[in-house]
């Protein structure tokens, strides 16, 4: 689920009899029918239908048919279908945060630390630049790697790249040191992922932007 499906997935949900079916169903704690929604909710069923269609239209409810009741076989009846709510979880933010990708590689730098003895900075630069390498190689080109993490890339005149958004933005405000290391180690292993010998990082100062630039290299 990309970053516009997610702002589609959550704004199904200002409406108000969706919310409520949708937390009808979440809190439920078994998969429930469209008649179980329209008697606990006191709506038609078309009504509930119509609900129902469109949270399993944003992946929020998952569709399951089953028999309800002890007869099995021949002339037991057409299983009922039935609503469940999906495991993913689904969260979106504007401008675009990547907070799970902070958190992971931060457990991992504790992690490799622990495992090895190695000092924390040089293993969070470790796991960083290892996650970059595989992130560059999946993306093939750094603008795409740029705009897929939220870093809203944009051509800076000179044949470089600003980053406009800084996907980990709070953390940064908190930890710049830690996260501006991390962030650079992520990047450079990036650049050598997508095989980019063209450019180099550099500092940008711009408040608003990620503490990192691409130039072209000297």
């Amino acid at each position: 689920m990309d970053e516009g499906q997610r702002l589609s997935a959550l704004a199904s949900l200002g409406d108000p009899v969706r919310k409520r079916l949708f937390e009808l169903v979440r809190d439920s704690g078994n998969a429930l029918s469209r008649d179980d929604c329209a008697a606990e909710l006191g709506l038609p069923k078309s009504t509930i239908r119509a609900h129902l269609d469109r949270l399993v239209d944003e992946h929020l409810l998952l569709v399951e048919f089953r028999k309800i009741g002890a007869r099995t076989g021949p002339g037991s009846g057409r299983p009922t279908k039935l609503y469940a709510t999906a495991r993913r979880e689904v969260s979106a933010s504007v401008p675009p945060r990547h907070y799970d990708l902070a958190a992971s590689l931060l457990a991992a730098g504790v992690q490799h630390s622990i495992d090895t003895g190695a000092g924390i900075e040089e293993s969070l630069a470790q796991v960083a630049r290892e996650e970059g390498l595989r992130m560059g190689q999946v993306a093939g080109d750094m603008h795409t790697l740029l705009a897929e993490t939220g870093y809203s890339p944009e051509p800076d005149g000179d044949g470089g790249t600003i980053m406009a958004n800084c996907p980990f933005h709070r953390l940064s405000q908190d930890h710049q040191g830690v996260v501006c290391a991390l962030n650079g180690s992520l990047l450079g292993g990036a650049l050598e992922g997508c095989g980019d010998d063209r450019h180099v990082l550099a500092p940008d100062q711009e408040i608003s932007h990620c503490c990192a630039r691409l130039v072209p290299k000297p």
